[in-house]
């Protein structure tokens, strides 16, 4: 559920100011504003979200590569390390929700 609810505050900005997280390199590089550039992570975040509820085996790949991104964009903004540090511990964990889903595949 969090990546869901992640990406749609995407568009409402209620927990924070988003584009703030965007390092400038990357903001440089997309076209359109920061703020444009968050609403097409939140699209991707929801499609994360989902892809993890429906097929968790690859969703939890699909959300550790999104998290290694967002890793290596806070990592080149200074002041957001602990938030990069954290992203690390999700990313463990879905790497490992991953492993779970292939070990004990879903029964339907």
């Amino acid at each position: 559920m969090a990546p869901i609810l992640f990406g749609l505050d995407k568009f409402a900005n209620l927990l924070t100011d988003w584009p703030h997280y965007l390092a400038p390199w990357i903001n440089d590089i997309v076209p359109g504003s920061g703020q444009d550039a968050m609403y097409v992570v939140g699209i991707i975040e929801i499609v994360a979200g989902v892809a993890v509820a429906l097929i968790p085996r690859y969703g939890s790949l699909l959300v550790a590569a999104w998290l290694l991104g967002i890793i290596v964009d806070l990592l080149t903004v200074p002041g957001f390390y602990d938030v990069a540090l954290r992203d690390f511990g999700l990313l463990v964990a879905a790497v490992a929700l991953s492993r779970l889903a292939l070990k004990y595949p879903a029964r339907r």
